[in-house]
């Protein structure tokens, strides 16, 4: 785990890798530490960065008052902090709200989205007699220690058996989770509507999804975001529940490397390269390449991540966002 200073507050972080930005973004009664077989398994190939949202792990407590905007915010800050100017956002519950609430306030910022077992905000996806008895519980658990409630929830997080170490780590992570980080993610997310932002979406979007998730539904949840994201790709993993990404990491980390593949999210190994659009030349032992499709003749060409951020947003029907 690293720290660092920003906007006044200590925020901690993973990272590991290099390549192109790829942000595990986690859920609620977690940190950074839920990513460690993705930090691993994709660290050849992409920058691979774990945050500890504000309240969790590492992470200084945040104001009371928080809305998943000022979540947005505050991973902006981190990214620029960290010396990034655009990522892949991979989140995951709470995690996958916070990477639409990015998408809404710092566009810019996002070359492709991953959403798992994601919502539209607890408001914008549950019907509203869930969302008050899931924030009835929280409350009346947050300020007992956790060994009492957190076993509970571990059907809700696990369709089957999980591998090896998988409830010791979901357990020490709960166990660390505290009233000054865990409320106010609550508050944010039970209030958030974020299904006006769904169909803005423009760059390669993938749902991924435990076909057993009862936290959210895949025929509910899922399929709701899928029909309002353009162009959005659906991917069921069989036989797994809510936390995909700990219950059968080999699976996940294969399906966000193949989507990221495709999105063109590939580091090539080069002395040099020219940008296609400014001309631009950088030399380096590792540069991530931003690869676009002309929807005109075919061809791919080589852009640098500036010219490729401003020619998707401005040359609509030109260039295929699709190859990011």
């Amino acid at each position: 785990m690293k720290l660092v200073e920003v906007d006044g507050r200590t925020m901690a972080y993973h990272r590991a890798g290099a390549g192109p930005a790829l942000v595990f973004l986690h859920g609620g009664w977690s940190d950074g530490r839920a990513w460690g077989p993705q930090l691993a398994g994709l660290s050849d190939g992409f920058d691979v960065i774990a945050w500890d949202a504000p309240g969790c792990g590492g992470s200084d407590d945040p104001p009371r008052e928080m809305t998943m905007a000022d979540y947005a915010d505050a991973l902006a800050a981190l990214i620029a902090e960290l010396g990034v100017e655009a990522a892949h956002l991979c989140g995951i519950s709470w995690g996958g709200g916070l990477a639409l609430a990015v998408w809404q306030r710092h566009p810019e910022l996002v070359r492709s989205l991953i959403l798992v077992g994601a919502y539209a905000g607890w408001k914008g996806s549950l019907p509203p007699e869930e969302v008050e008895a899931r924030v009835r519980r929280v409350l009346a658990e947050a300020e007992r220690p956790p060994a009492e409630w957190m076993d509970a929830y571990l059907p809700t997080f696990f369709a089957g058996t999980p591998p090896d170490g998988a409830l010791e780590l979901v357990r020490s992570m709960m166990l660390d989770s505290r009233p000054g980080g865990l409320l106010p993610m609550l508050t944010a997310f039970a209030e958030a509507d974020l299904n006006a932002v769904l169909p803005t979406i423009a760059v390669p979007t993938l749902l991924l999804w435990g076909e057993h998730d009862d936290r959210s539904p895949v025929r509910t949840v899922a399929q709701a975001l899928r029909s309002a994201i353009p162009a959005a790709e659906v991917v069921v993993l069989p036989g797994v529940g809510h936390e995909v990404n700990i219950e059968a990491p080999e699976a996940f980390t294969t399906e966000v490397r193949r989507f990221l593949q495709a999105a063109g999210a590939t580091l090539i190994r080069v002395s040099r390269a020219t940008c296609a659009l400014c001309g631009q030349q950088a030399a380096s032992e590792d540069v991530p390449l931003t690869w676009m499709t002309s929807v005109e003749d075919g061809r791919k060409l080589l852009y640098c991540d500036r010219c490729a951020r401003e020619n998707v947003r401005s040359i609509e029907g030109k260039l295929d966002s699709v190859f990011w």
